[in-house]
């Protein structure tokens, strides 16, 4: 459903899907059961003519078991909703496969510079490519990010791959993605940073690995996107 508004582009972003649909409608049956029982019971002993309003104090038995049914009930929800947030945070957060190849991304007030390995697929050395708010990655191949903060807070985000991670001054965080389709999309920075956290913007080209070896023989040691 959510991928008819926003693509899915990369292995886990279905399951992330997945489990913000799994939310939205075990959260959402009993928000509008609650609500509809709400205004159900609100008109149906409201004070009339003749009639006063009852007033309830929960302690009736017969009366507890519309607290304590549901209860259970919701709380048998919560447990579809842990077991799916566990299932899917190992999956993206850890397990980490075997890297294709390495990047690193460094969050400053206010843009991103990637740092791409060279023709010889090895991060700190001569031949990297350095690019500011443009990260070349090349289709179906497993990445490793190195992501830090040069000064505040920062948040890497990927619409299309639903990944957001935050980005900590002092830290290097580990991540990964693959990407699954070619094509050029959003990168976003998803935390306030400041008075330019708004163009704080950058774009991620995935290329078919013709298309990629070509960029980086182009562009190693160049420092222009």
């Amino acid at each position: 459903m959510i991928e008819r508004y926003l693509a899915q582009m990369s292995t886990y972003a279905g399951s992330i899907d997945g489990l913000i649909l799994l939310v939205a409608v075990l959260v959402g049956f009993w928000f509008f059961a609650a609500e509809g029982m709400l205004f159900w019971l609100v008109w149906k002993f409201r004070e009339r003519p003749g009639q006063k309003s009852q007033y309830l104090t929960g302690t009736e038995h017969h009366i507890k078991r519309w607290i304590t049914w549901p209860h259970a009930l919701v709380l048998v929800c919560d447990v579809f909703i842990v077991i799916g947030s566990i299932r899917v945070w190992n999956e993206v957060k850890q397990t980490l496969p075997e890297p294709d190849s390495t990047i690193r991304i460094i969050g400053q007030q206010w843009a991103w510079t990637f740092q791409h390995p060279g023709p010889d697929n090895e991060l700190d050395t001569p031949d990297d490519i350095f690019t500011v708010d443009a990260l070349h990655i090349e289709v179906e191949k497993v990445y490793h990010f190195k992501l830090e903060s040069r000064d505040v807070l920062h948040s890497f985000s990927v619409p299309v791959f639903r990944i957001k991670q935050d980005a900590l001054p002092g830290r290097s965080i580990t991540g990964w993605f693959e990407a699954t389709m070619t094509g050029e999309h959003d990168i976003q920075c998803a935390e306030i940073c400041g008075i330019g956290h708004g163009v704080m913007a950058a774009r991620i080209f995935i290329e078919d690995a013709g298309q990629h070896a070509a960029w980086v023989a182009a562009n190693s040691n160049s420092t222009t996107p």
